[in-house]
């Protein structure tokens, strides 16, 4: 059974170096924080809607340190980390929870009771990787407001708009996860997705193309639930502008130029991907915020955590923390 995270400075189980490595990096965690996300306001009310591929975000090694022999190597210092960035949001969707449910439990009971969560059940088969995702949410500033539900691809030309195979493409690998939330006196609904990485960028395309042609019809339908509609998560696009790129925002989805120079993971040779994006519609016909924008970025923890010697790599952080890293953006209710 899982449980909340123990307090570091007073668990008998936490090694003295380790406590001291633990606060230092907790405490320079915080500052950085503090500095690069807007913090949560009531007067002059804002919304704070976050994204994050938490790596094979599934079982958890309950211990302060991982051994060599411990699978997984995520634990409870890895943990802290992941809690404490997650409670800057009001909102976030998350992506590549595991068929263990062990760090999620872990985490909201870490976050405590005033967050929730919903989620998918796995997508199975190859494609899936036993993976869902969700949206974890701070009750405090956000509630349900009705709506959830997974997208599939209607056998329809309206949906395939801009393919042109043989009817090879049939069905997103990971399902599309849509949930409606009140926040800030209006009504949000957030539409999550990890998109099929396959054996290279031209494996994405079709699936690039079918969720923005489901959003742009969604968009401009008259009986629409709800006034704001976003779409966030990971789409494995390289570049601004390339094909896939192209494909995703053909239908009018627009990601703030806020986000062109934010890092997307926390390796060097891939920062200037596009992977992780968070988008809405801003031109035609579509449905426009009822918000609105003020800012958004990225947070790269990379740099601030697991230094301490011996410092570990990167790879060996990925399954600790993530490979991926958060991005966010943050909105003002017009109402």
């Amino acid at each position: 059974m899982s449980r909340a995270i123990p307090d570091p400075a007073t668990d008998p189980k936490c090694p003295a170096d380790t406590r001291t490595a633990i606060a230092t990096e907790m405490a320079a965690l915080r500052v950085a924080l503090d500095a690069q996300i807007p913090p949560k306001r009531d007067v002059d009310r804002n919304i704070l809607i976050g994204t994050w591929n938490i790596r094979a975000f599934g079982g958890l090694t309950e211990d302060w340190k991982s051994g060599s022999k411990d699978s997984p190597k995520r634990n409870w210092r890895g943990m802290l980390a992941i809690a404490e960035i997650i409670s800057r949001f009001d909102i976030v969707a998350v992506q590549e929870i595991k068929d263990d449910l062990k760090a999620l439990r872990t985490l909201m009971k870490t976050l405590g009771l005033d967050w929730q969560f919903l989620i998918t059940d796995e997508n199975m088969g190859d494609g899936g990787n036993d993976e869902r995702s969700g949206f974890l949410f701070d009750s405090r500033r956000a509630r349900l407001s009705g709506l959830a539900g997974e997208l599939s691809v209607p056998v329809d030309e309206k949906y395939r708009k801009g393919l042109t195979d043989d009817l090879s493409f049939r069905q997103f690998v990971r399902t599309p996860y849509a949930v409606s939330f009140q926040t800030g006196g209006e009504t949000i609904i957030l539409v999550t997705a990890h998109i099929i990485y396959g054996d290279g960028p031209e494996d994405r395309t079709a699936e690039l193309a079918a969720l923005g042609n489901w959003m742009a019809d969604w968009a401009t339908r008259s009986k629409r639930y709800g006034h704001n509609l976003m779409v966030l998560g990971d789409f494995n696009i390289d570049r601004k502008d390339d094909e896939n790129y192209q494909a995703f925002t053909a239908g009018g989805l627009t990601p703030p130029d806020a986000l062109n120079d934010a890092p997307r993971t926390i390796f060097p040779t891939t920062k200037n991907k596009f992977y992780d994006q968070i988008t809405w519609f801003e031109t035609g016909a579509h449905r426009k915020l009822n918000l609105e924008f003020i800012a958004a970025g990225g947070f790269d923890f990379s740099e601030l955590l697991f230094q301490a010697a011996p410092k570990l790599t990167k790879s060996s952080m990925s399954w600790r923390v993530s490979d991926h890293l958060p991005l966010w953006a943050e909105f003002r209710a017009r109402g």
